[in-house]
């Protein structure tokens, strides 16, 4: 079975290590086509959307800004892929998501929080599969 353990994410060139929670997935908007009588006449598809989520340490948002030029804000990075990596029964599978920008960070903590997690919201335009 494979498992948190067993996945790597790797952005802007290195791996990241402060990541407490990573989602990707893509939709093909699809609909069934109604014509005389009961029963469909056909599927209809609409647009592609892909959409990644993420949760990261605070200190991998300081490592990520850190690695910035001076007055640079996170969202002012170019697109960049991320590519995210599982082994599986000895094997490499590989997931890349193409063009992921950074449109939101904050910080959020509260009492008793042994930990400063910040989601971080992010676009991506799409995701290669298994490459």
């Amino acid at each position: 079975m494979a498992g948190w353990n067993s996945a790597t994410l790797n952005i802007y060139g290195r791996d990241v290590e402060g990541i407490c929670e990573l989602g990707y997935d893509d939709t093909v908007e699809k609909e069934v086509v109604k014509g005389a009588g009961r029963m469909p006449i056909g599927v209809s598809e609409g647009d592609y959307i892909a959409k990644m989520t993420l949760k990261l340490y605070q200190e991998e948002v300081i490592a990520i800004m850190d690695s910035l030029p001076p007055g640079t804000r996170i969202q002012d990075i170019a697109p960049t892929d991320v590519i995210v990596q599982y082994v599986y029964n000895a094997r490499i599978y590989k997931d890349i998501i193409r063009n992921v920008e950074f449109t939101k960070v904050g910080r959020s903590v509260k009492k008793g929080d042994k930990t400063v997690e910040q989601t971080v919201e992010v676009i991506c335009t799409h995701i290669d599969w298994n490459q």
